[in-house]
């Protein structure tokens, strides 16, 4: 059965009458097939028995039977519509309007008749004369919602004054004077608009692709400088523990060769006194021999040699002196120290060398300057002139405070630079917030939005961390190394000479640009005249 509907066109199982697929379908004696409901329903509607098709007439209503042929037919029809419905028509996708049962999925929508159809009941909008004219368009849903609620007129302009879709009826009432245009004028605009914001919305996601490539980069640079650091980490950490386990073989050789040595010169004592103590009971053997001897010639003959073989060593000036092993372990300490302290100083030139990758050029900025202080026109020293100058007013230069601050700001990643202070016996380095006050006096603290180290009497380095750290410095720095991490919240100051670490500010939590610092401090009556100088270090070749 199912082979013979495929022999068959979809037209053979159409009601011409509902245009569906057959329903308990019957044969009228002209020939023709109809739903038996929908013929029924037309003679009783046109008050005439004849074929809705030839208008054949008949004199008697014949007594109609449902063909159970055809009727078997449609129903395998029937099912393989169903089957093709399911997989033509989609989620989301419009359904004929006309359709009972299964409904087929539409291929237009008539906005005249404000319904959509499927391909066999469009046929009457494409064949009928009167509904040649009307519109038609890609299948739409909701049609209802293109009809105006006040004149029930389909809404096919735009009124560009209050922006909302009208009927034609509305541009001859409410929006009379308004500025209306046809909908599709519009809607070129529109498009137009979204071209544009279409082109704005690829140019964000190329942006977007490009930030998370670049996030990425940054992760794997971050994940391969993470294995560096715990490489050279582990070397550092191992050579460490190498020193020390040297130190402790070498103390422990060393008590072991002390009371080796002792013990032998100890042997060597036993083993003469065992000597001595042996001849001694050969002579004492003998002088018993000799008391009892009756033969008084031989007696007074041997009693002097007996005499004389009784001059053995003083026992008593053999003496074991014992080892000293105090100081043994302090000295293996201090020794390691030492080594510790050399490899030390190496990996601290080797963290400069690392910071100093990140040197910028730093150059002073003039308007930041208190009127007192004197920047040199290249822009890389400042000292303090003790007059003040008359200098127009600037909100961003420092009225009490001689301080000023550099061009350069940092925002992101990391920067260093250093700073000569060489014959200063006071000085103010670091770094300052872009917000941080710069009217007044100022408290000089993270919590103010400062960064500094400082110089006071020519010898006491002080962390102004709230509350200070005093810092004990072996020897003036006479080149101060800054650098700043600002992802990892760290500023920290070095000995750029002598590679040591001064002070570090850590997990310090940055919402600003930092700027850096600088103040040359009072001349003190010439005591402290020298200028702080900006190096050249970020031309050198680290």
């Amino acid at each position: 059965m199912s082979a013979a509907t495929h022999l068959l066109s979809e037209e053979h199982f159409l009601c011409s009458i509902c245009l569906d697929v057959f329903i308990a379908p019957v044969t009228i004696p002209c020939g023709h097939n109809f739903c038996k409901s929908c013929i029924t329903e037309n003679w009783r509607i046109n008050r005439k028995c004849q074929c809705a098709v030839c208008k054949r007439p008949f004199d008697i209503r014949p007594e109609l039977h449902v063909n159970t042929f055809i009727s078997e037919i449609a129903a395998q029809y029937r099912q393989s519509a169903v089957k093709k419905a399911s997989e033509d028509a989609k989620p989301g996708e419009v359904l004929c309007d006309v359709c009972t049962g299964i409904k087929l999925k539409a291929l237009k929508s008539c906005l005249v008749c404000l319904a959509s159809y499927c391909q066999t009941h469009l046929e009457r909008h494409q064949m009928t004369p009167g509904l040649k004219g009307h519109k038609l368009v890609g299948p739409l849903d909701n049609l209802e919602d293109r009809i105006c609620t006040n004149h029930d007129e389909l809404m096919d302009r735009f009124c560009k004054t209050d922006q909302m879709c009208v009927c034609q009826f509305c541009t001859e009432t409410d929006h009379e004077s308004h500025d209306v245009v046809p909908l599709k004028e519009e809607c070129d605009g529109k498009k137009t608009e979204l071209e544009k914001t279409g082109a704005e919305f690829q140019q964000m996601i190329h942006e977007r692709q490009l930030k998370v490539q670049e996030l990425r980069q940054s992760v794997q640079l971050s994940k391969e400088a993470a294995h560096k650091e715990m490489a050279n980490g582990v070397q550092v950490f191992t050579t460490l523990t190498q020193l020390v386990q040297t130190g402790l073989t070498e103390l422990i050789e060393q008590v072991k060769r002390k009371q080796k040595t002792t013990a032998k010169q100890a042997d060597d004592s036993i083993k003469e006194l065992n000597q001595e103590i042996s001849e001694l009971r050969k002579r004492y053997a003998e002088v018993k021999q000799l008391e009892r001897s009756d033969d008084h010639l031989h007696l007074l003959q041997m009693f002097s040699s007996l005499n004389a073989s009784l001059l053995a060593k003083d026992q008593t000036k053999i003496i074991l002196h014992q080892p000293s092993y105090e100081g043994t372990v302090a000295r293996a300490v201090a020794q390691l120290k030492e080594t510790l302290s050399r490899g030390t100083e190496k990996l601290l030139e080797a963290e400069l060398r690392r910071v100093q990758q990140y040197a910028v050029d730093v150059t002073l900025d003039p308007d930041t300057a208190h009127p007192k202080l004197i920047v040199s026109d290249d822009g890389k020293q400042v000292n303090h002139g003790d007059v003040e100058r008359n200098l127009p007013y600037n909100p961003q230069r420092f009225s009490c405070c001689v301080v000023v601050l550099g061009k350069q700001s940092l925002s992101s990643g990391r920067f260093y630079y250093e700073v000569e202070v060489k014959g200063k016996t006071k000085w103010d380095l670091g770094v300052v917030s872009a917000s941080a006050s710069r009217r007044g006096e100022i408290t000089s603290c993270p919590e103010t939005g400062f960064w500094t180290l400082q110089l006071r009497n020519g010898h006491e380095y002080v962390a102004l961390a709230d509350p200070d750290v005093l810092l004990s410095v072996k020897s003036r720095p006479q080149t101060v190394g800054m650098f700043v991490d600002y992802e990892e919240g760290l500023v920290s100051f070095y000995d750029a000479e002598a590679a040591g670490i001064l002070y570090s500010f850590t997990g310090c939590s940055f919402t600003d640009k930092l700027y850096p610092f600088f103040s040359p401090c009072f001349n003190d009556g010439g005591d402290n005249s020298a200028p702080l100088r900006i190096s050249g270090v970020y031309n050198k070749n680290y």
